[in-house]
């Protein structure tokens, strides 16, 4: 519940999550969006429905019920519409009840690989669950990263993260604000070093024996080395790319060499969780 002080911080803790690190509230639908927050622009309510429910988070001027344990002590709050069939029963239930959002971030140890799969989450924050905690098994991840985060708090929109809902999507509705001067919001998955696993992930060099490697199909595999995913797209890149970052570690790997999709749109998306796993 976002509006439950206690439950977030728990969640906070089970996580290792920053205190001022916010939260994304996830809404079961768009009359929500007035609750959280104020000043919402045109253009954000022609994203909301194009592109809701999807993998889009919109950065909105909070309203007084979106409290500082939710955005992290900053003016702005998170709201997403996901797409994924259970989580939106999940939150048309909550709602039924007299709620109004969850707070809901990835289910992972903070700044670690993010989940893909019920399972895990079970493997890598089922130790610290209570016997009053649930996983609920919603099926493998359809996009496989995290969604794109838009700042709609001015005249335009910025995007602030990377995802499936690319700048071109977001151009074919609204101009975007290029302006890098701005003011930063902290956002989910902003740090440099994010999304990483225990392996040292190095980019675009050729493997060598007893490394791991990620490419796209087209990419031969060296002698020695343990192939850790061949995607034949870059849908399909996107999707297993968390899921055999994290088959590297349980494989023992030290390094795992990645290859990462040119181009624009989803492909940039990749490369920045990418990046972020390589950084020291």
């Amino acid at each position: 519940d976002a509006e439950n002080e206690s439950a977030v911080a728990r969640m906070y803790q089970v996580k290792g999550r920053p205190a001022n690190h916010p939260v994304i509230v996830h809404i079961a639908d768009q009359n929500q969006v007035g609750y959280w927050a104020e000043e919402i622009p045109d253009y954000a309510i022609a994203l909301m429905r194009k592109f809701w429910p999807g993998p889009m988070t919109l950065i909105l001027k909070r309203s007084e019920r979106a409290k500082d344990f939710v955005t992290g002590g900053q003016d702005y709050v998170g709201l997403r519409i996901p797409a994924n069939p259970i989580a939106l029963k999940l939150l048309s239930e909550f709602e039924s009840l007299g709620g109004h959002g969850l707070a809901a971030p990835s289910a992972n140890r903070f700044g670690s690989v993010s989940p893909t799969s019920a399972g895990d989450v079970k493997e890598e924050i089922g130790e610290l669950l209570g016997p009053e905690d649930l996983i609920l098994d919603g099926g493998a991840s359809e996009v496989g990263v995290e969604s794109t985060i838009i700042d709609c708090s001015r005249a335009l929109p910025r995007i602030l993260r990377l995802g499936a809902v690319t700048e071109a999507m977001i151009e074919s509705i609204t101009p975007i604000d290029s302006d890098s001067d701005l003011e930063e919001i902290r956002v989910s998955g902003s740090l440099t070093r994010h999304y990483s696993p225990r392996a040292k992930v190095v980019i675009d060099r050729e493997a060598k024996s007893g490394e791991g490697l990620i490419a796209l199909s087209e990419v031969m595999t060296p002698a020695g080395v343990t192939r850790l995913s061949s995607p034949n797209s870059i849908e399909e890149y996107a999707r297993l790319l968390y899921s055999a970052l994290r088959k590297g570690d349980s494989q023992g790997l030290e390094v795992v060499v990645v290859i990462p999709p040119r181009g624009d749109g989803l492909a940039a998306a990749i490369r920045d969780r990418i990046m972020r796993a390589s950084a020291h």
